[in-house]
């Protein structure tokens, strides 16, 4: 029998238990992925904590990401095979698991890693998805805060290869890397919005991917909430600014778009911590201290 990662009840990491599941039979429309490795994002906690309640407990399986091997096909199913390698980003969940159901998934090329395969679907979706909400262009100038984090680098790196000038919020640890990538650096911390207004008077727009303070001074630099988006601040709807939210349409070329450039080494991801899946609470808990600053994969033995 199948083994996942159950949400047990809303509550703490505790909560997450590796248990025995029902094997999932692929729909039309669907493949059942024997999964190697999957993603763990920063709504799976909040998720679990009950704050978005969207997995139903006492038996609902975390995860939008993962990457593993196609082990069946359901109905009307054509373009894939069983033992095709591919990652896929979950709407419906399902990642913390042996076995997981996808209803879209792209290639996984033999260069890429497992770990970068199951960690690139949700952060390249929330990456497109918000430059495409930006209408960025070329010669604009684009403020992100928290640039090194899994979005923040997909995001930067996608501007940057549209012509883009690029202000990345980030910490001291994280301005060598900034410059790696073609991105100007700024601490984070009081009076953001001075620090860059020594770099430039302005921003044409501005991208929250971190939800840890700046998201006025991104305002005030941008003349406005109208091109300033956040995914994670709560406060969004305060300062008018919109909260994009992950949504079919959003962007979903993104994974097919960004797997070829990352092949080719024209794209990389956030550093990696792996643990194997049924450890999966010790990952949740070491997020939620701040203890690591690198991207969880769960590994699948």
């Amino acid at each position: 029998m199948p083994k996942a990662v159950v949400l047990t009840e809303y509550g703490p990491p505790e909560v997450l238990a590796w248990r025995d599941v029902p094997m999932p039979e692929p729909g039309p429309g669907q493949v059942r992925v024997r999964v190697i490795s999957a993603g763990v994002s920063p709504t799976d906690l909040k998720i679990r904590s009950g704050e978005v309640p969207f997995a139903s407990p006492p038996d609902g399986v975390l995860g939008f990401e993962a990457a593993g091997v196609v082990d069946a096909l359901g109905p009307s199913v054509t373009g894939v095979a069983e033992g095709d390698e591919v990652a896929s980003l979950l709407l419906a969940l399902g990642g913390y698991a042996e076995y997981a159901l996808a209803s879209s998934w792209t290639p996984k090329p033999p260069k890429v890693t497992w770990g970068d395969a199951a960690g690139l679907p949700a952060a390249a979706e929330a990456a497109m998805g918000t430059l495409k909400q930006l209408r960025l262009a070329a010669g604009e100038t684009l403020l992100v805060l928290g640039a090194a984090g899994s979005v923040g680098m997909i995001a930067t790196q996608l501007a940057v290869s549209r012509g883009a000038m690029v202000i990345g919020a980030v910490a001291v640890r994280d301005h060598e890397l900034m410059r790696d990538l073609g991105v100007i650096p700024v601490n984070y911390g009081p009076d953001l919005a001075g620090r860059i207004r020594e770099i430039v008077p302005s921003v044409d727009a501005a991208l929250d991917a971190a939800g840890r303070g700046g998201l006025s001074d991104a305002v005030e630099l941008a003349g406005g909430p109208a091109r300033v988006i956040t995914l994670a601040d709560e406060r969004a709807a305060d300062l008018g600014v919109v909260f994009s939210v992950g949504t079919p349409d959003r962007a979903p070329e993104a994974l097919d778009q960004t797997m070829p450039l990352l092949a080719s080494g024209a794209l990389r991801v956030r550093r990696q911590r792996h643990l194997p899946i049924e450890r999966a609470a010790e990952a949740h808990r070491q997020l939620e201290n701040g203890d690591v600053h690198e991207k969880f994969i769960l590994d699948v033995p």
